[in-house]
């Protein structure tokens, strides 16, 4: 495939997640690197491990640049195995797990992995099309956590393996994974990642704090680049990372007294969980000195509580998996400025853009399209929707384009409006749904909320808003609508409000607005 052009680093990086391990295996042995539940695995065994899986696929054929997926929640053994693929010199491919049996054959096929690890909770997902796949190695099926007939158990198989280094020397234009879009607005489709551009985003995190003593809480899916966002940079310093393999508020509260975590990354839903806890304030916090946040907007109210209860910087994180564009927003340091995203972090370079492909000028509203050392390579097997992803300046140099209509500000702060496929043309008006969303969750009453264009015969398609409320509210559907229009610009206007149990998510908290749209359109 023909792979973008990604611009140097500003910085030389510090290592490769195979020879960093093997650093502080050296170095600090045993110091824990991993942790879930009551079990603690040391670097100097996180090395150990490593080697073994390496050297196990390399002898089931496993060949540089060849592809290897997983699929499990987070888990030690999927954060062993992960690296294990790295040190093979192999791609990793993290499947999603809350995708159909569809879906995940269509992945496997895109990708052409030829070795699948799966835990048992979904086993049943790929079996029934896992002995079609052809370019599946012979034993190339592995269980995480389990072994029957074909599927090799992992301990069994690691243990059969050498322990000694696999003498495969990465390079910095080696893939190091392809991470498939959460496929909230159509097929998903394969990014891909190299060592570089992954060196660099670990490297560059990692200046935000962390450090030796860092106790990291990865509490969402080790396939979603939020993840990687903050466990990248814990293996970069040698730090640990504490794992859940499922998200539940009071359990992280725990784990955070417990262990003395020090950083976090969450998404907007998980962080809305804790404040709705009515023991929040019986738990020690103390240890927090860095939150991060990113994937889906982070109101507003939900920041201003984070500045008051919670301990520590933090950060609000504004990027995409195919990378090019990031922005960081330190809530403490700007209070006037909770309702940007922040601004670009160093090596970033943003332009605004109209729909002709226009570059616009400070304070005008375009799509945000970025340039920096961590973009993707391209979509996997598919140029042509590389090539739609990618806008180029007068000097013909590659920028991402996010896709996100926004504007920058007089002091460079980035101010998002509203995905392009979300603008409500509403009697010839572009609307923005954020706007009405941003208006409505400031109401004391309301969770949590979602616009959406809905049929409208008088205007094309009109402002529904979709409200979840606080399980005490009195405020009714007219009465919200009243209350946020009062406060919305003349050309902002909710047509309507329902009420809703729950909004559905992805499983790192993006709302599926096509989800929500498609009943009322069909």
């Amino acid at each position: 495939m023909k792979k973008i052009e990604i611009p140097a680093p500003l910085i030389p990086h510090t290592g490769f997640v195979p020879e960093l391990i093997a650093r502080h295996a050296e170095h600090n042995s045993a110091r824990p690197s991993l942790i879930q539940d009551e079990r603690a695995v040391s670097w100097g065994e996180v090395h150990q491990h490593m080697n073994c899986i390496a050297n196990g696929l390399i002898a089931l054929g496993i060949e540089k640049g060849d592809r290897v997926a997983l699929l499990s929640r987070n888990s030690i053994e999927y954060s062993e195995a992960l690296v294990g693929v790295l040190a093979a010199g192999a791609c990793a491919v993290p499947l999603p797990i809350m995708v159909s049996s569809e879906a995940l054959e269509m992945m496997m096929r895109d990708s052409g992995s030829r070795v699948l690890l799966v835990s048992a909770a979904y086993r049943s997902a790929v079996e029934g099309f896992v002995g079609g796949l052809e370019a599946l190695l012979p034993g190339g099926c592995i269980g995480l956590d389990f072994e029957s007939e074909g599927w090799a158990g992992l301990e069994r198989w690691r243990e059969e393996n050498d322990a000694s280094p696999p003498g495969i020397a990465i390079e910095k234009t080696d893939d190091f994974n392809i991470m498939y879009s959460s496929g909230t607005t159509g097929v998903p489709k394969g990014i891909l990642h190299n060592h570089s551009i992954r060196a660099v985003m670990g490297d560059g995190i990692a200046l935000l704090g962390f450090d030796r003593d860092t106790v990291n809480l990865v509490s969402t899916p080790l396939y979603s680049n939020t993840t990687i966002t903050a466990w990248l940079p814990t293996i970069h310093t040698g730090g640990t990372n504490l794992i859940m393999s499922k998200f539940d508020a009071r359990r992280s509260l725990e784990l955070i007294q417990q262990h003395g975590v020090t950083t976090a990354m969450m998404v907007p839903v998980q962080y809305e969980r804790i404040m709705q806890l009515d023991d929040f304030s019986a738990f020690d916090l103390g240890s927090l000195k860095l939150k991060l946040c990113t994937s889906a907007p982070l109101r507003y109210r939900t920041k201003q509580w984070i500045r008051s209860n919670l301990p520590g910087d933090m950060i609000e994180i504004y990027g995409l998996t195919e990378g090019g564009i990031t922005t960081m927003l330190d809530v403490n340091r700007y209070p006037d400025k909770l309702e940007s995203v922040g601004q670009p972090v160093p090596g970033c370079e943003i332009r605004v853009i109209d729909e002709q492909g226009r570059e616009l000028g400070p304070g005008e509203t375009g799509e945000i399209v970025g340039r920096a050392p961590f973009m993707m390579l391209g979509y996997v097997n598919r140029e042509q929707e590389t090539a739609k992803t990618v806008w180029c300046d007068v000097e013909g140099r590659p920028f991402i384009r996010s896709g996100d209509i926004g504007r920058v500000d007089a002091d460079g702060f980035i101010f998002l409006s509203d995905r392009q496929k979300d603008v409500i043309i509403s009697g010839g008006m572009n609307i923005d749904a954020t706007d009405l969303e941003r208006g409505l969750s400031r109401h004391p009453q309301v969770l949590d909320v979602a616009v959406i264009g809905v049929p409208s015969q008088r205007w094309g398609e009109e402002p529904l808003a979709l409200v979840v409320l606080e399980p005490s509210a009195t405020v009714t559907e007219t009465e919200l609508m009243v209350w946020g229009n009062e406060r919305l610009g003349k050309s902002q206007r909710i047509g309507r409000v329902e009420k809703r149990a729950e909004l559905p998510k992805s499983d790192i908290g993006k709302i599926l607005k096509r989800q929500l749209r498609d009943p009322y359109w069909k």
